[in-house]
Parts: C-alpha cells; structure tokens; sequence
C-alpha cells in the first residue's frame, strides 16, 4: 500500500478538499483507497457523509487505544474508497502521546500491518499543524503532497514545511518524499495568483503538478451534502481540476506499486 500525506501547517489551503476529492478521484479509475482522517476537527469525514454516530472507532483509538486498522473503518457511498474517520478526542492526543515510547511511529506501526492487498494507496488527512498528528503521518507516509494556495503567505509556510520535512529525513524517515505541491484556489482574474504560482514553479520546478485546482463554488458546496465534489458535480470546473491531478498523481508513483 503506497501512503502519501496530505499537508500543510497553514489552514485553509484546500488540504481536506484535496484529500476527499482526490481519493474520489483515485477510486474513479479503479485504485482501492482508504483515506485517514487524522485532523480533529474531522472535516474529511464529514465532507464524506460520515456523521458522528457513525465514528464508532476513529483514528484516535488507532494512536492511542492499540486498535486494529480494520476495526476502524467506514465503507463510504463511494465505490472503492474506505476511510478511517476522525472525532475531536484527537484534539487531546497529542499530550497523551507524550507518554508513549515511541510516539512517532504509532501510525507507521499500524499501518504497516494493514491487510495485505486491501488498499493500493493510502491519503492522509493531517490537520494545520506541525505537531505529533503529522509527524505520525510523516513518518508512516512514504511521500508527501502539499496544496499550496496561491498567495504570498503561503510561501513563507511552504519553506517551513519543507525544513520540518528534512528534520523527519534525517531522524526518522530517510525515506520520505515530496510527490509534489499542488496549486489550490488558483484564480486567473487575480494577478497575484499568477506571480505565486510562477514563483513556486522557479523554486520548485517540476514538483510543481502541471494541474492546478481553480477557486470553484461547487467545491464548497459540496460538503454541506455530504459528498464530494466529484459526485455532487462531476462537469464543473474543480471536479475535472481533481480528476486530472488524479491521473497526473498516478503517473508520479512507482511502476512497479502501480502494477502491484
């Protein structure tokens, strides 16, 4: 199972957006996807159709309460797509991780014991933060994408993510990647949003996604019916934005995990 978190410490960048529509995405095309909900306030889940009587177990009792993967997960209305959904017992867990050996690795050592086969891919959710939650996620993960909205402060918290990325190389995943930054609420009447997003392609070049995803009301719609944009309005501009990054995204992995 290949995993890939989905992160950024600066909120509101499109990340639970992301990470619903392009799990959707991914299922389109015939790949089996759990999407981890690991932000306590469980937007993800939600934007799902998961309401609260239906998160029995949650990514919380995979950190802390020693659960087995399988017994967390919900089947959503979307064919081939599971998720693990997430309650605010999350916003606690990171002190309670305090006391645990080895907290940075809870999640890794969970899912390494995923089903085998189940899954071919793994996206997860983490919340606006640099904390323990997605420093689990870092370490589990073997790479990282990163939606990037496009203006200027943005770019100051792309910098410190990428330093906080090396210090997880260099302590406890050298094998972590960045697949690659994704440009979000991209708007073209805007010409800041032109001169941000050709700054980030001259820093960064080609882990820039060719696709980027434009500022769309269907896609803040959307959650309010607990489905994702794909399902609500698959012809609008933001689903077909997420179905190319899909595809575009899949051309990044491995052959071989692909074929797998």
């Amino acid at each position: 199972m290949i995993c890939i978190a989905i992160a950024n410490q600066k909120g509101g960048v499109g990340k639970t957006t992301t990470a619903i529509n392009l799990a959707t995405g991914l299922a389109a095309t015939g790949l089996r996807v759990l999407l981890l909900d690991l932000d306590p306030q469980g937007n993800a889940s939600t934007g799902l159709g998961i309401g609260q009587a239906e998160r029995v177990r949650s990514s919380y009792d995979l950190l802390v309460g020693n659960c087995a993967l399988e017994d967390t997960i919900v089947t959503t209305r979307v064919p081939k797509l599971d998720l693990v959904p997430a309650t605010q017992d999350l916003s606690g867990c990171e002190i309670e991780l305090i006391d645990y050996e080895e907290r940075t690795h809870r999640l890794a050592r969970v899912l390494a014991e995923a089903p085998q086969g189940r899954w071919d891919i793994c996206l997860i959710d983490c919340p606006p933060s640099l904390g323990l939650l997605t420093i689990n996620a870092m370490v589990a993960a073997q790479s990282l994408l990163v939606p990037l909205q496009c203006e200027f402060f943005a770019l100051e918290g792309l910098s410190q993510l990428l330093q906080t990325v090396e210090r997880i190389r260099g302590r406890f995943n050298p094998g972590l990647s960045i697949m690659g930054v994704a440009l979000t609420m991209y708007d073209r009447r805007n010409r800041l949003t032109d001169q941000v997003a050709d700054d980030v392609r001259a820093c960064l070049g080609d882990l820039v996604f060719t696709t980027v995803i434009p500022r769309n009301v269907r896609l803040s719609e959307a959650p309010s019916h607990g489905v994702p944009a794909l399902i609500y309005d698959f012809r609008c501009s933001g689903s077909e934005a997420y179905m190319q990054l899909a595809r575009e995204l899949i051309a990044r992995l491995p052959r071989q995990e692909v074929a797998a």
